[in-house]
């Protein structure tokens, strides 16, 4: 045992003293575009982070969780083809092998033959996968409701109303935004 005391992790700056830094470096910034921009980066952090803890109280990654979600949004019977997840999921078809192999030996997902196409594989949710996907989606809207319940329902609305502007303006700017830059395995 080290006879130094462990000092402790640093904090992170308040958004205020992240500001000052900049203008200090960076004479032209906006203080009130880069409090915006900022607090959206560090609240998509956080509920990351947040989520994160759901899914692995729920013994699955949020990989995984990707792969539920993409095979529910593809409505019922939630089937898909291994190359049609990958591409949904900007992901290389190895990668989309790998996950598939991973999560159909946890019971999440089922990989089988197409009885119309036998050299078709297709990729279908099982119960047990769409029991984990409901009960992420609860705990996901409990935490959302927890999060939310300092703002009235019309503050709510235009909250809403003003992030899918920005998201607009940034997927007419950057079309390819929307793609994964790495797999998440």
């Amino acid at each position: 045992m080290s006879d130094t005391p462990e000092r402790p992790a640093p904090q992170e700056p308040t958004l205020d003293e992240q500001i000052t830094a900049y203008q200090r470096e960076y004479r032209d910034l906006d203080p009130q575009v880069e409090k915006v921009v900022s607090a959206l980066g560090r609240l998509n952090r956080r509920m990351n982070v947040a989520y994160g803890r759901q899914l692995a109280d729920l013994g699955i990654s949020n990989a995984e969780w990707e792969v539920l979600k993409t095979l529910v949004l593809s409505g019922a019977p939630y089937r898909l083809g291994p190359g049609e997840l990958a591409k949904r999921l900007g992901l290389t078809p190895a990668a989309m092998t790998h996950r598939i192999d991973r999560m159909a030996g946890e019971g999440l997902v089922t990989r089988d033959r197409d009885e119309n196409n036998r050299v078709r594989v297709i990729v279908e949710l099982t119960d047990e996968g769409r029991t984990k996907w409901l009960e992420a989606m609860r705990m996901a809207t409990d935490f959302e409701e927890e999060l939310l319940q300092d703002l009235a329902p019309e503050e709510r609305v235009a909250l809403g109303d003003a992030l899918i502007r920005l998201l607009r303006r940034v997927e007419l700017t950057q079309p390819d935004a929307g793609g994964r830059l790495t797999d998440l395995d």
